[in-house]
């Protein structure tokens, strides 16, 4: 599969008042697993140029740095929920929040026919989960496409404690689980909030293979929360902020990015 290509809209449809699912064209070639992370590129100025690859999943980046930024399409990182090779299409939710940004502007304007453009899924990111006794997955709505795919990973057999906070009642989705999974919702709207629920919440027994995802700051502080309070090996803690308040893709990172980033690097040395 070529790194950087053209997705093209085949269908779109609402799931919850704050979320949209578009479904596109799949690139030829696609293998699809849980938690599978592609960057979408979207029209700046009504074009859409794309970097040449040359077949290489990491030279692409520096050819779009060097697109004049005038032209240069915004640059978004997404979860691939599902892909149905009969078909030939994957499906890629969009949280439609306030802050109208590129990737909210096109989603609320998508239609069949239209073409952004994407590169990866690339296998060099690919993560299995790590094994545990129990999983625990934990996240805002942004994270809820990720969780959806890795709780239709598990075993039937698998037990799982998940805690999606989201904006109100009317943003929760249904979710394919295992029996031995409960999902807690969390409502911002009543005051809740995924870091107090896991604070609160009653683990199983037994060694947990930890998922976090969403807001950075509150992704930081539930993983402190479970390696200095609960003794969990930092090594069996899979995170990832996937936004930061008042910051967008586009801004500097700031020094907790740049020291999150380094300890993911160090993690990924000791895991291998």
């Amino acid at each position: 599969m070529d790194p950087v290509g053209e997705l093209t809209v085949t269908r779109v449809r609402p799931l919850t008042p704050r979320m949209s699912r578009v479904s596109f064209t799949a690139p030829a070639g696609l293998v699809h697993w849980p938690d599978q992370q592609l960057k979408l590129m979207f029209p700046r100025d009504g074009t859409l140029p794309l970097p040449p690859s040359d077949g290489d999943d990491m030279r692409w980046y520096q050819a779009y740095l060097a697109i004049p930024e005038k032209s240069r399409p915004w640059l978004r990182s997404f979860t691939v929920r599902r892909h149905d090779p009969s078909r030939g299409e994957i499906d890629v939710d969009f949280v439609l929040h306030g802050a109208a940004g590129p990737a909210v502007r096109w989603a609320r304007a998508a239609a069949p026919g239209q073409v952004v453009g994407r590169s990866g899924p690339a296998e060099i990111y690919r993560k299995p989960l790590r094994a545990g006794d129990w999983y625990l997955f934990a996240g805002d709505e942004t994270a809820l496409p990720a969780i959806g795919s890795l709780l239709e990973s598990l075993a039937p057999s698998a037990r799982a404690l998940v805690f999606v906070e989201v904006a109100a009642a009317g943003e929760e989705q249904p979710l394919s689980t295992p029996d031995g999974a409960e999902v807690r919702w969390l409502h911002r709207a009543a005051g809740e909030s995924v870091v107090g629920a896991v604070r609160a919440a009653s683990f199983p027994a037994g060694t947990v293979s930890a998922w976090l995802a969403g807001e950075a700051g509150a992704v930081r502080t539930l993983r402190r929360h479970l390696v200095d309070e609960r003794g969990i090996d930092r090594r069996e803690i899979d995170f990832t902020g996937y936004w930061r308040k008042k910051l967008t893709q586009d801004d500097a990172p700031t020094e907790e990015d740049m020291a999150e980033a380094m300890e993911r690097l160090e993690l990924a040395e000791e895991t291998g």
